[in-house]
């Protein structure tokens, strides 16, 4: 492997001979001088070549500079030369005087602009990922995914991987893909929710996973894919739901805390946003009382059912951010009539259930619950519902054989990196987003 310096490792680096290697940014071919930013996954730094004279004040040969001309944006290459430090330089306060360039692929004529469309830009998903936000989006993901897991392994928990490929469904069949499946059908995981319930009665007590989820819903709004990152914990031995919700708090604040310590600058700088790490215990509001207050704030949810809507989701949410100075908050208690089957009901009021939503910025990213783990409850809930036990007869039969009370939760990864970033669309800080009408690059 080649050796080479990162672009963020220069402002640290003595004067002397160095090496990087990235992709070209911009190039000004200049009468006496040239200058190329290059870029590499950490920064970009400025690359000089003072071009060549005779005495008589006319061209001389010059190959290096010749290599310049000929360069265009997108080129990667690896440039050798002498670094300086140089206060008067903006980008960083160095740059390289070029001593030679390693072209290793030149590129054809950007397809995109900054000033394209994000259709445009998904089609070319690849190079649009080259802006530092991007890169910056992606780290800060890969910061979150760790300190969750971080979390959960010091916690005790393990790691689970559920299968993709289902015979049923597990929540709704109006939001399968169905597959060829040999000689029968199959269909794609909406949730690991059965799986890694299958897991409390198996005793691995907590576990977690983090995968790709598959919805077959035909939306086309910003919070929307039909492919997405779940973010799932399930565990045993709990009291109620309000466990399910401890657990989630502290894992968005070890989340959170990670990020603003390691990109909290970086986000600032690119984003104009200042990470706030919250304070625990989160809000928590009752549906029936959380809809109360989005009247008294001038808004009736206009739904048939009991569930809340995306504008009473931004309402509570301003709420919450004006009476708790808080940007999360959990909405308890929704109606079972709006809740899977699994869901367990309060005791004293079996038109609720024991689950939340929780929503950050004014979104919903997250849906959890204490889980009913009585059979013959469970059964009779499912008939409630109008599904067919027969059916589902795999699933029950994890509660056939003894099971623990537990409860878990799932939530949208790029949901919270989108909020937290204070992104206007999915599409931006998926890596490839797919939806409806998008199944390429």
């Amino acid at each position: 492997m080649s050796e080479r310096t990162l672009i963020k490792n220069l402002a640290a680096s003595a004067d002397g001979p160095i090496s990087v290697s990235g992709w070209v940014e911009t190039v000004r071919d200049q009468k006496k001088v040239q200058f190329v930013v290059l870029r590499d996954e950490s920064g970009a730094v400025q690359l000089v070549h003072p071009r060549a004279f005779e005495e008589d004040g006319s061209a001389a040969p010059d190959a290096l500079a010749d290599t310049i001309s000929a360069l265009t944006v997108g080129s990667f290459l690896t440039a050798t030369g002498e670094l300086k430090h140089d206060e008067r330089v903006k980008l960083g306060g160095v740059e390289i005087k070029l001593d030679a360039l390693d072209v290793a692929s030149v590129a054809a004529d950007i397809p995109i602009a900054a000033d394209s469309g994000i259709d445009k830009r998904m089609d070319w998903r690849f190079i649009d990922l080259r802006r530092p936000e991007q890169n910056l989006i992606a780290r800060v993901q890969s910061t979150f995914e760790h300190a969750l897991r971080s979390y959960w392994i010091e916690n005790d928990f393990v790691e689970i991987h559920t299968p993709k490929l289902m015979a049923s469904a597990s929540e709704s069949k109006a939001e399968l893909f169905e597959v060829d499946y040999f000689e029968g059908k199959a269909y794609l995981s909406q949730s690991p929710q059965f799986f890694k319930q299958m897991a409390q009665p198996a005793g691995f007590g907590k576990i977690f996973e983090v995968g790709p989820a598959f919805r077959a819903d035909p939306s086309f709004t910003s919070r929307h894919a039909t492919e997405f990152t779940s973010v799932d914990a399930e565990f045993s031995w709990i009291d109620s739901h309000e466990d399910v919700m401890t657990l989630h708090e502290n894992l968005i604040v070890a989340g959170f805390t990670a990020i603003k310590e390691k990109h909290g600058e970086a986000i600032k700088a690119l984003f104009d946003v200042e990470v706030t790490v919250p304070t625990t215990p989160f809000p928590r509001i009752p549906l029936a009382e959380a809809k109360r207050i989005v009247a008294e704030r001038g808004y009736e949810v206009p739904r048939a059912d009991d569930d809340m809507d995306p504008e009473g989701e931004r309402q509570i949410a301003a709420y919450a951010l004006e009476t708790y100075g808080h940007e999360f908050v959990f909405l308890t208690d929704y109606a079972s009539s709006i809740r899977p089957f699994y869901h367990m009901r309060h005791d004293d009021d079996p038109s609720l259930t024991k689950s939340y939503d929780l929503i950050f910025n004014g979104v919903e990213i997250s849906t959890g619950a204490q889980r009913e783990h009585r059979i013959d409850v469970l059964t009779a809930q499912a008939k409630d519902k109008g599904l067919d036990p027969e059916e589902l007869d795999f699933y029950l039969d994890f509660f056939r054989y003894g099971v623990p009370p537990h409860g878990g939760f799932g939530m949208g990864l790029s949901r919270v990196i989108m909020l937290l970033l204070h992104q206007a669309n999915l599409r931006e800080v998926t890596y490839l987003f797919r939806g409806p009408t998008r199944l390429l690059p």
